[in-house]
């Protein structure tokens, strides 16, 4: 196991299955044990336990400032 994945308030979130409205690309508000999402469709935002949003993630978009930096 690799451990928990590293994310950070502001990069967007690629999940495996659709919202209702259509699209599958979330911003993070506010990361946590539990992870404020905000649906880049509608707009509504929700509440995911981590260990459920990490087996839910396959990719991560992270912003363009920080893609440059060696992390």
């Amino acid at each position: 196991m690799s451990g928990p994945l590293r994310l950070r308030a502001g990069e967007r979130l690629v999940l495996k299955k659709p919202h209702p409205c259509g699209t599958n690309l979330w911003e993070i508000l506010q990361p946590g044990i539990d992870f404020k999402l905000r649906c880049t469709g509608c707009g509504q935002i929700v509440r995911i336990p981590r260990p459920k949003l990490e087996r839910r993630v396959r990719e991560v978009i992270r912003p363009r400032s920080e893609e440059g930096a060696g992390v």
